[in-house]
């Protein structure tokens, strides 16, 4: 259940600011996006997923997936693999390179993570499991988490042995999505099998799935038990959302950002996007931000969007947007 004095729990020596954790999403919560959720009052962030095999370390995209965000708790990086001594090296190596947590995915359901054994997959294989928590538990002295679903299928949810397995290996925090592999993001999230893992173990649990609502995240904390809860895609074009449910859990609700604010959020974002992968990559990388931005606006954000889309330089982009958000400011 939620502390009294508002804080998360602790993750090893780290307590947390508020039981709200970002979920990494590869693709999504770049450095960027995690800094900005984390000044939106986000108790707790991790890096995007990074493959342990070590002829891709040095590519672009791992190097930007590793890079920490000052000043934003724990660093924490997650690691994706299906091979015990390559998630421990894997480990060892981000380790040195600052890193203070280290989060093992075991509940991605991509296909491209699945083919190659690691992500959700490993959950068909519970000895290997243990082997990768063990091996990366023994390798470094910092936490290790674990991200899980509530097994393969339906037919298979082996969530709570897993839940053991990982308590048992010495990691110190689990993350729970409320579906199973074969699910991926279809139907609705259950929670029934993460409040079973929450009564088996007494390493913090973080509930996830579908938590789209400050009232959902407390239904669910209520339901389950949990320490905390993590949130994905209702974070998309919404940095300031897990904030929000932090002030909520903490009695002390607050509105969502005004329509000029969230304009102004929006191209901060952006600016930030272009800053940190290079101006034409970052205006790429802008639009799908962008366009979860305007998910909710109807037509007109539709029309934005494809507008938007079409735009490559930078300053042409912040431009849009200063005038999009300005005119429907004006309009209103």
């Amino acid at each position: 259940m939620i502390s009294s004095d508002g804080l998360g729990p602790s993750i090893g020596p780290y307590r947390l600011r508020n039981p709200v954790v970002l979920a990494p999403m590869a693709g999504v919560t770049d450095a960027p996006f995690r800094a900005l959720c984390w000044r939106l009052g986000v108790g707790y962030v991790v890096s995007e997923m990074v493959s342990s095999n070590p002829r891709l370390r040095e590519t672009r995209k791992s190097s930007l997936r590793r890079r920490p965000v000052e000043a934003c708790g724990p660093r924490s990086v997650q690691i994706a693999g299906g091979d015990p001594a390559s998630v421990a090296e894997a480990a060892r190596f981000n380790v040195e390179e600052g890193a203070q947590i280290i989060d093992i995915n075991m509940g991605c359901p991509a296909k491209k993570v699945c083919n190659k054994a690691a992500g959700s997959a490993l959950l068909r294989d519970e000895a290997l499991v243990a082997e990768i928590l063990r091996a990366t538990v023994a390798a470094v002295s910092v936490p290790v988490t674990l991200k899980i679903r509530t097994g393969w299928s339906p037919e298979h949810r082996n969530g709570v042995r897993i839940a053991r397995l990982a308590e048992d290996a010495g990691i110190a925090a689990l993350a729970v999505h409320g579906r199973t592999r074969a699910d991926r993001f279809l139907g609705a999230a259950e929670y029934d099998t993460i409040a079973e893992i929450v009564d088996a173990v007494s390493i913090p649990v973080f509930a996830n799935g579908d938590i789209s609502s400050s009232e959902k995240a407390l239904a669910v904390l209520a339901h389950t038990g949990a320490a905390g809860i993590m949130i994905g895609r209702a974070a998309q074009g919404r940095p300031w959302f897990c904030g929000q449910v932090a002030a909520a859990l903490a009695g002390a609700p607050r509105e969502a950002p005004s329509f000029a604010e969230q304009g102004a959020l929006l191209s901060e974002h952006v600016a930030a996007l272009h800053e940190f992968y290079g101006p034409i990559p970052g205006a790429r990388i802008a639009r799908k931000h962008v366009g979860w931005a305007l998910a909710d606006l109807g037509e007109a954000g539709e029309a934005f969007r494809r507008c938007f889309n079409a735009l490559e330089a930078p300053e042409a982009q912040l431009e849009a947007l200063s005038d999009f958000y300005g005119a429907r400011r004006a309009a209103a």
